[in-house]
């Protein structure tokens, strides 16, 4: 007969095998909530524990050259803690400048149910948090940041088209990120250029060009 004891450490073993082979398909959503949906106290903690002692290692060294247990180690948590969170440190490093843009977004209190002056508020909100990452620490502004911010705007223009309304046989989802990128790529373009213009001047234009592609589609 075999105990419940060796029947779970055979279970363990499993799907360590099944991570070894497989990595890409034990992604962070399958081992604990997205960074955004959930609000257990002591998983936002160790979350928070771990981007904190990822930016400070930043600023000592590259990213290339920063280990998981280094992370774990400044964090003052185990390496097996690390990976109940995330499957590995450019995971981390998504969601540490993730979490940073959405606390910009937060912090001035911007979204999308409110057509008016919101569409530049947002590529403001960019403008300003491209600007941010050449200090805090300097690495992160020749990381590529589009995966953590593009997802966030298209969710605020997908929840705000879907408030509003659309024209029939208008395809939300598709003019949120059709939008999200463009507003995203002419602020990138503007942080990238060695005679930026002030950013609320940007931010002004940035408006004007997206704006036909968001409300001529609504309703």
């Amino acid at each position: 007969m075999i105990s419940n004891r060796q029947l779970s450490i055979q279970k363990i073993n499993k799907c360590r095998l099944v991570c070894k082979e497989y990595p890409l398909l034990v992604g962070m959503a399958q081992l604990l909530q997205s960074e955004s949906g959930t609000t257990d106290p002591r998983i936002l903690r160790s979350r928070r524990m771990l981007m904190d002692s990822l930016a400070k290692l930043l600023i000592k060294k590259e990213f290339d050259d920063i280990s998981v247990q280094e992370i774990a180690d400044e964090a003052t948590l185990n390496r097996a803690t690390f990976y109940l969170h995330y499957p590995d440190k450019n995971a981390l490093l998504h969601a540490m400048t993730e979490s940073r843009f959405r606390d910009l977004i937060e912090r001035r209190a911007i979204t999308f149910t409110d057509c008016s002056g919101a569409l530049r508020a947002i590529a403001l909100g960019i403008c300003d948090y491209l600007v941010e990452t050449t200090g805090c620490p300097s690495q992160l502004a020749r990381i590529s940041l589009e995966g953590s911010i593009i997802p966030v705007v298209e969710d605020m223009f997908r929840e705000g088209l879907a408030l509003h309304g659309v024209a029939p046989g208008a395809d939300t989802a598709l003019l949120a990120t059709t939008a999200a990128w463009a507003v995203f790529g002419a602020a990138r373009g503007w942080f990238q250029s060695s005679n930026r213009i002030p950013a609320e001047e940007m931010a002004a234009r940035i408006e004007t060009m997206v704006s036909p592609v968001l409300f001529r589609a609504s309703q």
